[in-house]
Protein backbone atom coordinates (compact mmCIF):
# COMPACT_ATOMS: atom_id res chain seq x y z
CA UNK A 1 0.00 0.00 0.00
CA UNK A 2 1.19 3.51 -0.78
CA UNK A 3 2.13 5.49 2.32
CA UNK A 4 0.32 8.84 2.70
CA UNK A 5 3.33 10.59 4.23
CA UNK A 6 5.55 9.52 1.36
CA UNK A 7 2.91 10.58 -1.16
CA UNK A 8 3.01 13.99 0.48
CA UNK A 9 6.79 14.07 0.03
CA UNK A 10 6.36 13.26 -3.66
CA UNK A 11 3.78 16.04 -3.93
CA UNK A 12 6.24 18.46 -2.34
CA UNK A 13 8.97 17.34 -4.72
CA UNK A 14 6.68 17.94 -7.71
CA UNK A 15 6.10 21.51 -6.48
CA UNK A 16 9.64 22.31 -5.34
CA UNK A 17 11.53 20.68 -8.20
CA UNK A 18 14.46 19.27 -6.25
CA UNK A 19 15.25 17.08 -3.26
CA UNK A 20 17.21 19.91 -1.59
CA UNK A 21 14.32 22.38 -1.92
CA UNK A 22 11.84 19.78 -0.68
CA UNK A 23 14.00 19.05 2.33
CA UNK A 24 14.42 22.76 3.11
CA UNK A 25 10.67 23.39 2.86
CA UNK A 26 9.84 20.53 5.22
CA UNK A 27 12.74 20.86 7.64
CA UNK A 28 14.19 17.44 6.78
CA UNK A 29 17.63 16.46 5.62
CA UNK A 30 18.08 15.84 1.90
CA UNK A 31 19.18 12.26 2.60
CA UNK A 32 15.99 11.59 4.59
CA UNK A 33 13.83 12.86 1.74
CA UNK A 34 15.79 10.80 -0.78
CA UNK A 35 15.43 7.65 1.32
CA UNK A 36 11.67 8.13 1.74
CA UNK A 37 11.19 8.66 -1.97
CA UNK A 38 13.25 5.55 -2.69
CA UNK A 39 10.92 3.61 -0.36
CA UNK A 40 7.93 5.02 -2.23
CA UNK A 41 9.45 3.79 -5.49
CA UNK A 42 9.52 0.27 -4.08
CA UNK A 43 5.90 0.63 -2.99
CA UNK A 44 4.92 1.92 -6.45
CA UNK A 45 6.87 -0.80 -8.24
CA UNK A 46 8.86 1.50 -10.52
CA UNK A 47 11.22 4.47 -10.77
CA UNK A 48 9.58 7.76 -9.81
CA UNK A 49 12.69 9.91 -10.12
CA UNK A 50 15.32 10.14 -12.81
CA UNK A 51 18.41 10.81 -10.73
CA UNK A 52 21.76 12.20 -11.83
CA UNK A 53 24.78 13.19 -9.75
CA UNK A 54 23.47 16.76 -9.40
CA UNK A 55 19.72 16.65 -9.90
CA UNK A 56 16.56 14.58 -9.98
CA UNK A 57 13.34 14.93 -11.91
CA UNK A 58 10.08 13.04 -12.11
CA UNK A 59 9.78 10.16 -14.52
CA UNK A 60 6.55 9.57 -16.45
CA UNK A 61 5.47 7.20 -13.69
CA UNK A 62 6.50 9.77 -11.09
CA UNK A 63 4.37 12.47 -12.72
CA UNK A 64 1.37 10.15 -12.84
CA UNK A 65 1.72 9.29 -9.17
CA UNK A 66 2.29 12.95 -8.23
CA UNK A 67 -1.01 13.80 -9.94
CA UNK A 68 -2.74 11.07 -7.96
CA UNK A 69 -1.05 12.30 -4.78
CA UNK A 70 -2.49 15.79 -5.29
CA UNK A 71 -6.01 14.33 -5.54
CA UNK A 72 -5.51 12.12 -2.48
CA UNK A 73 -4.17 14.98 -0.37
CA UNK A 74 -7.08 17.18 -1.41
CA UNK A 75 -9.51 14.46 -0.31
CA UNK A 76 -7.75 14.14 3.05
CA UNK A 77 -7.85 17.90 3.54
CA UNK A 78 -11.55 18.01 2.61
CA UNK A 79 -12.23 15.34 5.24
CA UNK A 80 -10.32 17.37 7.84
CA UNK A 81 -12.36 20.47 6.93
CA UNK A 82 -15.61 18.53 7.24
CA UNK A 83 -14.67 17.34 10.71
CA UNK A 84 -13.45 20.80 11.75
CA UNK A 85 -16.73 22.45 10.77
CA UNK A 86 -18.54 20.30 13.32
CA UNK A 87 -16.54 21.85 16.17
CA UNK A 88 -17.90 25.27 15.19
CA UNK A 89 -14.91 27.21 16.54
CA UNK A 90 -11.63 28.19 14.85
CA UNK A 91 -8.64 26.38 16.28
CA UNK A 92 -5.19 25.18 15.37
CA UNK A 93 -2.53 26.78 13.20
CA UNK A 94 -3.17 29.00 10.19
CA UNK A 95 -0.02 29.61 8.17
CA UNK A 96 -0.06 32.71 6.00
CA UNK A 97 2.54 33.90 3.52
CA UNK A 98 2.61 37.52 2.40
CA UNK A 99 4.85 39.90 0.52
CA UNK A 100 6.50 42.29 3.02
CA UNK A 101 4.83 45.50 1.87
CA UNK A 102 1.40 43.92 2.39
CA UNK A 103 2.30 42.16 5.65
CA UNK A 104 2.95 45.54 7.30
CA UNK A 105 -0.64 46.59 6.58
CA UNK A 106 -2.24 43.26 7.52
CA UNK A 107 -0.15 42.36 10.56
CA UNK A 108 -2.10 44.32 13.21
CA UNK A 109 -5.41 42.73 12.16
CA UNK A 110 -3.92 39.23 12.35
CA UNK A 111 -2.40 39.94 15.77
CA UNK A 112 -5.80 41.15 16.97
CA UNK A 113 -7.37 37.96 15.61
CA UNK A 114 -5.06 35.85 17.76
CA UNK A 115 -6.03 37.89 20.81
CA UNK A 116 -9.72 37.23 20.16
CA UNK A 117 -9.42 33.55 19.23
CA UNK A 118 -7.36 31.95 21.97
CA UNK A 119 -7.32 28.52 20.31
CA UNK A 120 -6.05 29.92 17.02
CA UNK A 121 -2.35 30.14 16.16
CA UNK A 122 -1.55 32.51 13.28
CA UNK A 123 1.89 32.26 11.72
CA UNK A 124 2.88 34.79 9.03
CA UNK A 125 5.88 34.26 6.77
CA UNK A 126 7.46 36.45 4.13
CA UNK A 127 7.37 35.07 0.59
CA UNK A 128 7.51 36.41 -2.94
CA UNK A 129 4.40 35.64 -5.03
CA UNK A 130 5.96 32.75 -6.96
CA UNK A 131 7.31 31.17 -3.77
CA UNK A 132 4.00 31.72 -1.99
CA UNK A 133 2.09 29.87 -4.72
CA UNK A 134 4.49 26.95 -4.54
CA UNK A 135 4.23 26.78 -0.74
CA UNK A 136 0.44 26.98 -0.92
CA UNK A 137 0.21 24.10 -3.38
CA UNK A 138 2.69 22.12 -1.30
CA UNK A 139 0.56 22.72 1.82
CA UNK A 140 3.38 24.54 3.61
CA UNK A 141 1.00 27.50 4.04
CA UNK A 142 -2.79 27.78 4.19
CA UNK A 143 -3.27 31.28 2.78
CA UNK A 144 -1.01 33.13 0.35
CA UNK A 145 -1.41 36.90 0.15
CA UNK A 146 0.26 38.00 -3.05
CA UNK A 147 0.39 41.11 -5.18
CA UNK A 148 -0.11 41.21 -8.93
CA UNK A 149 1.01 44.25 -10.90
CA UNK A 150 -0.34 43.05 -14.25
CA UNK A 151 -2.95 45.29 -15.91
CA UNK A 152 -5.36 42.32 -15.94
CA UNK A 153 -4.43 39.88 -13.15
CA UNK A 154 -5.56 36.24 -13.54
CA UNK A 155 -8.88 35.44 -11.91
CA UNK A 156 -8.61 31.65 -11.78
CA UNK A 157 -5.92 29.30 -10.53
CA UNK A 158 -5.96 25.51 -10.76
CA UNK A 159 -7.29 23.99 -7.53
CA UNK A 160 -7.04 27.36 -5.77
CA UNK A 161 -9.60 29.98 -4.75
CA UNK A 162 -8.63 33.60 -5.38
CA UNK A 163 -10.14 36.65 -3.68
CA UNK A 164 -9.06 40.21 -4.45
CA UNK A 165 -8.73 41.94 -1.09
CA UNK A 166 -8.15 45.37 -2.57
CA UNK A 167 -6.66 47.31 -5.46
CA UNK A 168 -3.68 49.27 -4.18
CA UNK A 169 -3.13 52.40 -6.33
CA UNK A 170 0.36 53.26 -7.49
CA UNK A 171 1.54 56.78 -6.68
CA UNK A 172 4.38 59.09 -7.57
CA UNK A 173 6.45 59.37 -4.38
CA UNK A 174 8.58 62.47 -3.82
CA UNK A 175 10.64 63.70 -0.86
CA UNK A 176 8.69 66.18 1.27
CA UNK A 177 10.87 69.12 0.16
CA UNK A 178 10.93 68.22 -3.55
CA UNK A 179 10.25 71.33 -5.70
CA UNK A 180 7.44 69.51 -7.54
CA UNK A 181 5.74 68.46 -4.33
CA UNK A 182 3.42 71.48 -4.26
CA UNK A 183 2.35 71.25 -7.90
CA UNK A 184 -1.25 70.27 -8.65
CA UNK A 185 -2.11 66.72 -9.72
CA UNK A 186 -1.29 65.15 -12.02
CA UNK A 187 2.38 66.01 -12.39
CA UNK A 188 3.84 65.61 -15.88
CA UNK A 189 6.29 62.72 -15.44
CA UNK A 190 8.50 63.82 -18.32
CA UNK A 191 9.44 66.89 -16.31
CA UNK A 192 10.95 64.51 -13.74
CA UNK A 193 13.10 62.51 -16.17
CA UNK A 194 16.30 63.65 -14.44
CA UNK A 195 15.25 61.78 -11.29
CA UNK A 196 17.13 60.03 -9.93
CA UNK A 197 14.45 57.35 -10.09
CA UNK A 198 14.61 54.50 -7.56
CA UNK A 199 13.09 51.14 -8.49
CA UNK A 200 13.33 47.40 -7.99
CA UNK A 201 15.74 45.30 -10.08
CA UNK A 202 14.71 43.93 -13.46
CA UNK A 203 12.53 40.85 -13.10
CA UNK A 204 10.68 42.05 -9.99
CA UNK A 205 6.91 42.50 -10.49
CA UNK A 206 7.01 46.07 -9.17
CA UNK A 207 9.78 46.88 -11.66
CA UNK A 208 7.58 45.69 -14.52
CA UNK A 209 4.83 48.06 -13.33
CA UNK A 210 7.36 50.89 -12.86
CA UNK A 211 8.68 50.48 -16.40
CA UNK A 212 5.16 50.27 -17.83
CA UNK A 213 4.09 53.55 -16.19
CA UNK A 214 7.16 55.41 -17.44
CA UNK A 215 6.88 53.92 -20.93
CA UNK A 216 3.25 55.01 -21.19
CA UNK A 217 4.31 58.50 -20.07
CA UNK A 218 7.17 58.45 -22.63
CA UNK A 219 9.77 58.96 -19.91
CA UNK A 220 13.33 57.70 -20.21
CA UNK A 221 14.97 58.09 -16.79
CA UNK A 222 18.33 59.83 -16.94
CA UNK A 223 19.40 58.19 -13.66
CA UNK A 224 18.00 54.99 -12.20
CA UNK A 225 18.96 53.32 -8.93
CA UNK A 226 17.92 49.73 -8.21
CA UNK A 227 17.20 48.30 -4.76
CA UNK A 228 15.48 45.20 -3.40
CA UNK A 229 12.37 45.81 -1.30
CA UNK A 230 9.67 48.44 -1.60
CA UNK A 231 10.25 49.51 2.00
CA UNK A 232 13.90 50.26 1.22
CA UNK A 233 12.90 52.28 -1.82
CA UNK A 234 10.34 54.27 0.18
CA UNK A 235 12.92 54.96 2.91
CA UNK A 236 15.43 56.23 0.33
CA UNK A 237 12.84 58.60 -1.10
CA UNK A 238 12.09 59.83 2.43
CA UNK A 239 15.81 60.54 2.85
CA UNK A 240 15.76 62.70 -0.28
CA UNK A 241 17.86 60.34 -2.36
CA UNK A 242 15.45 60.20 -5.31
CA UNK A 243 11.88 59.67 -6.47
CA UNK A 244 9.84 56.58 -7.24
CA UNK A 245 6.52 55.03 -8.21
CA UNK A 246 5.20 52.78 -5.46
CA UNK A 247 1.99 51.15 -4.22
CA UNK A 248 0.43 53.39 -1.58
CA UNK A 249 0.44 50.60 1.05
CA UNK A 250 4.23 50.33 0.67
CA UNK A 251 4.64 53.83 2.07
CA UNK A 252 4.11 53.15 5.75
CA UNK A 253 2.65 55.59 8.26
CA UNK A 254 6.13 56.21 9.69
CA UNK A 255 7.21 57.72 6.37
CA UNK A 256 4.05 59.63 5.42
CA UNK A 257 5.31 62.89 6.96
CA UNK A 258 8.59 62.63 5.07
CA UNK A 259 7.24 62.13 1.54
CA UNK A 260 4.58 63.45 -0.81
CA UNK A 261 2.29 61.00 -2.65
CA UNK A 262 0.86 62.30 -5.92
CA UNK A 263 -1.55 60.76 -8.38
CA UNK A 264 -0.19 59.36 -11.63
CA UNK A 265 -1.29 60.91 -14.95
CA UNK A 266 -2.68 57.50 -15.95
CA UNK A 267 -4.04 55.60 -12.92
CA UNK A 268 -2.42 52.23 -12.17
CA UNK A 269 -2.73 49.78 -9.31
CA UNK A 270 -1.63 46.39 -8.06
CA UNK A 271 -4.13 43.77 -6.98
CA UNK A 272 -3.74 42.33 -3.48
CA UNK A 273 -5.02 38.76 -3.70
CA UNK A 274 -5.65 36.09 -1.05
CA UNK A 275 -5.23 32.56 -2.36
CA UNK A 276 -6.38 29.39 -0.63
CA UNK A 277 -6.60 25.75 -1.64
CA UNK A 278 -10.15 24.95 -2.74
CA UNK A 279 -10.08 21.80 -0.63
CA UNK A 280 -9.35 23.82 2.53
CA UNK A 281 -12.23 26.29 2.26
CA UNK A 282 -14.81 25.96 4.99
CA UNK A 283 -12.27 25.23 7.73
CA UNK A 284 -13.25 27.65 10.52
CA UNK A 285 -9.68 28.77 11.21
CA UNK A 286 -9.10 29.71 7.58
CA UNK A 287 -12.45 31.46 7.22
CA UNK A 288 -11.90 33.73 10.24
CA UNK A 289 -8.38 34.53 9.02
CA UNK A 290 -9.75 35.49 5.60
CA UNK A 291 -12.37 37.67 7.28
CA UNK A 292 -9.63 39.47 9.22
CA UNK A 293 -7.66 40.01 6.02
CA UNK A 294 -10.73 41.47 4.30
CA UNK A 295 -11.34 43.88 7.17
CA UNK A 296 -7.69 44.99 7.24
CA UNK A 297 -7.54 45.52 3.48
Amino acid sequence: MLDLHRLQLLHHFAQQGSIAATAAALGYSASAVSQQLATLEREAGGALLDRTARSAELTVLGKRLADHAAVVLEAVEAAEVDLATHTGSPAGPVRISAVPSIAVALGPALAALMSRERDLEVVVRQAAPSEALSRLRSRDVDIAVVDDHAPSPPTTYERLDAEVLRHDPLALVLPRDHPFGARPDPIELRSLAAGPWICAPVGQPSRTAFDRVLTEARVTPEARWEFEGLATIAALVAEGVGISILPRIAVTAALRDLVVLRELPVPAARAVVALTRTSSRGRPAIEVALAALRDAA
